[in-house]
């Protein structure tokens, strides 16, 4: 296989795969969607690049919207080159134009490739020193929309008291480092004031999908251990995601996690807004019809 025949495979070698094993009918009717289709809707059978970014940004605008929020912050570890970076920014600028929610971009990278590792934990066996390097950080800052940043040292340093000095609230982190030590670093961010996140805070865990990933090593293990470490803190899979897809074999909906900030004002009893009460279906006909709420 040629070089530029390889690389493209590499590129759409797991979409290929995805959208062969699901049903053909589906496959007919993304193709209409495509066409004629909306953005929100092209997230939806996973038209959009970088499907896992798109669904997980839209659902963070989404999350705003629901809790009130105008602006949030989305955040990105390990950027290497810059193209999740560049791809982030893009999308940020369709989901707010479909949700009205602005979107602040932040990007965090040593710049230099990938650090050391420091064990077995770190997947020895799969990386190396300077893996990933940011390669040109002057092309890629003239690639990304104004406003968004990159902020390039040791995660150990940079991420430490980020979120103080944030002007929305985080709804949406990526987290692209592979090593359980560098992980361990990136979710300093985590450990802040509660408003500092919407109460629920959609993630991409990008380093769990190679043959050597398990639960004691890398991002899984760091996972592990945070939510040990936290009572009103919780990294957990984004269980229902699956089921509410189209399209439901995409290799992505294991990386998709969801940030349960249990102390949030808005998870308390004393901070809920008042709603109309809900209503089931009801069968004696004395309630309004299911999915409507009393005046």
């Amino acid at each position: 296989m040629s070089a530029r025949a390889g690389g493209w495979w590499r590129r759409w070698e797991r979409p290929l795969k995805d959208r062969l094993s699901e049903p053909l009918h589906l496959n007919l009717l993304s193709a209409l969607v495509r066409i004629a289709g909306g953005f929100r809707l092209q997230v939806e059978f996973d038209l959009v690049e970088r499907r896992r970014y798109a669904f997980a940004l839209l659902q963070a605008a989404d999350w705003a919207v629901r809790f009130g929020v105008p602006r949030i912050c989305a955040l990105e570890f390990g950027i290497a080159a810059g193209a999740g970076l560049v791809n982030l920014a893009r999308l940020a600028q369709r989901v707010t134009r479909e949700t009205g929610v602005r979107i602040d971009i932040i990007g965090f990278d040593t710049g230099t490739g990938m650090p050391e590792p420091v064990d077995y934990q770190d997947y020895p066996e799969e990386f190396q020193r300077g893996d990933f390097p940011t390669t040109d950080r002057d092309a890629l800052a003239r690639l990304l929309p104004p406003g968004v940043r990159v902020i390039y040292g040791p995660i150990a340093e940079t991420a430490r008291g980020f979120i103080d000095n944030i002007d929305a609230p985080v709804g949406f982190i990526s987290f692209d480092l592979a090593f359980h030590s560098s992980t361990v670093d990136a979710m300093q961010v985590l450990r802040g004031p509660a408003t500092r996140y919407l109460p629920i805070v959609s993630c991409y865990v990008g380093g769990i999908m190679m043959d050597t990933a398990n639960p004691d090593v890398g991002e899984l293990l760091a996972i592990r251990e945070f939510n040990a470490s936290s009572a009103m803190r919780k990294l957990h899979p984004m269980t229902w995601l699956r089921e509410r897809r189209v399209f439901k074999n995409a290799f992505w909906h294991r990386q998709i996690y969801t940030f349960h900030v249990h102390d949030h004002p808005l998870r308390s009893p004393a901070g809920h807004r008042a709603r109309a009460t809900r209503l089931l279906e009801d069968p004696t006909g004395a309630s309004a019809p299911t999915g409507q709420v009393t005046p």
